[in-house]
């Protein structure tokens, strides 16, 4: 029985510990449970929820709203990782804020670099038209080089006859009249009196609503981004969306162009969400905040792809039920010549193009292209790009534009 006494001791000790503990692990068990749907405002669980569900993330500083629906509004002032990181830090960068260049005057400022990728044009033009002799063989090459730049048969025949016309009655060979000359019409052919502004002003409760489309490869993301640089210089409120969910890369990126210069960007974490619902809550989240513009970027598109062209179709359709759509922008390469063209006719069946932006315009001598498509489509150029810089998107202007072909 001695023998016995230490072990029942110490089974009579244990039973006592661990009756102490039941309910400290039980009370621990509680709190668990209580707060387990809790996380950091900056744990990637919370940013990219089951079954394609997106949430909002506030203004840092703020308590999160977790229950509200929608796309992710990234912070203006925040550099979002492309992998989110689950600790204090959360990969979380503050990025300064740039200020814009001005928007007047900015085709001017940059004209040297399209004289230099439209040299070719111009002073081809000006050395035949100078000639000592202006014979059929001479309004050949004039014919030829105006074709070569992307005029199109039906502008490059108006011109040569406009020309032919006038070098006849003037008999002029001197460079100075022929320059004047050869500007006179050219400036008559891109048309100075289209509307080439921007529909970007309120109406009412509405902000002006921007869609910006065109085909894989053209800059379109980039166009937005600078575009923005271009509103936000004209003191306006901007609200980008970034539609384009098919291309991984892409909302990241126009997140950070606009973080550049303090604008939001409502956009989903999910690859492959549904576009319509994110320009659908882009517009929601403008008509809430009250912004000037919201800027819906679309997922680059094969114009002979149906389903991709429908689907186009339809975001605006869906915008359109909270706020009439202002401003339809179709992004053209300017190198592709005729085949941008052929672009600009198949999106302009599939949603109403209301004006031309023409990127890397200054890495080609086919400035001719301006003139085609607004002769095929009868909507303007309004911007134009040239350059890779931030600011090197600018308004067009005709009469700035033919000065640079001729210098």
């Amino acid at each position: 029985m001695n023998d016995l006494l230490p072990i029942i001791l110490s089974i009579v000790a244990a039973i006592v510990v661990v009756g102490g503990l039941i309910p400290v692990l039980l009370k621990a068990r509680k709190s668990s449970s209580t707060y387990a749907g809790t996380r950091d405002a900056n744990d990637p669980a919370d940013r990219a929820p089951a079954g394609g569900g997106t949430i909002v993330d506030d203004a840092p500083g703020t308590a999160p709203d977790r229950t509200a629906p929608g796309p992710v509004v990234e912070p203006a002032d925040l550099a979002v990782p492309e992998t989110d990181v689950p600790d204090d830090a959360a990969g979380l960068e503050l990025i300064q804020v740039e200020t814009p260049a001005p928007v007047e005057g900015r085709l001017n400022r940059l004209r040297a670099r399209l004289v230099k990728s439209n040299s070719i044009l111009g002073k081809g033009l000006l050395a035949l038209l100078s000639s000592d002799k202006i014979d059929e063989n001479v309004w050949d090459e004039v014919e030829e080089t105006l074709l070569l730049a992307d005029l199109g048969t039906e502008p490059t025949m108006q011109l040569v006859d406009a020309l032919r016309a006038r070098v006849k009655v003037q008999g002029t060979r001197s460079p100075e009249d022929v320059k004047a000359l050869l500007r006179e019409e050219l400036i008559k052919l891109v048309d100075p009196t289209m509307d080439r502004s921007l529909n970007v002003e309120r109406k009412g409760a509405h902000p002006a609503i921007m869609i910006v489309v065109g085909v894989n490869g053209v800059g379109k993301t980039t166009t937005v981004g600078k575009l923005a640089r271009v509103l936000v210089a004209e003191e306006k409120d901007v609200l980008l969306g970034a539609a384009d969910t098919f291309r991984a890369a892409a909302a990241e990126q126009l997140a950070t162009w606009g973080q550049r210069v303090g604008v939001a960007t409502v956009r989903s974490h999910v690859v492959g969400a549904d576009p319509a619902s994110v320009a659908y809550e882009a517009v929601k989240s403008g008509i809430e905040q009250e912004v000037d513009v919201v800027m819906i970027d679309t997922a680059g598109r094969l114009q002979n792809k149906v389903g991709l062209m429908d689907e186009l179709s339809k975001v605006k359709r869906v915008i359109e039920k909270l706020a009439e759509v202002d401003e339809v922008l179709l992004v053209l390469d300017a190198t592709t010549g005729q085949n941008g063209l052929n672009q600009a006719k198949v999106f302009s069946e599939v949603v109403n193009i209301t004006g031309i932006v023409l990127t890397k315009l200054d890495g080609t001598a086919k400035g001719g292209i301006v003139v085609a498509i607004q002769k095929a489509l009868g909507v303007p150029v309004k911007l134009v790009g040239l350059g890779e810089g931030p600011d090197d998107l600018a308004p067009f202007e005709a009469e700035a534009f033919v000065d640079a072909l001729l210098n």
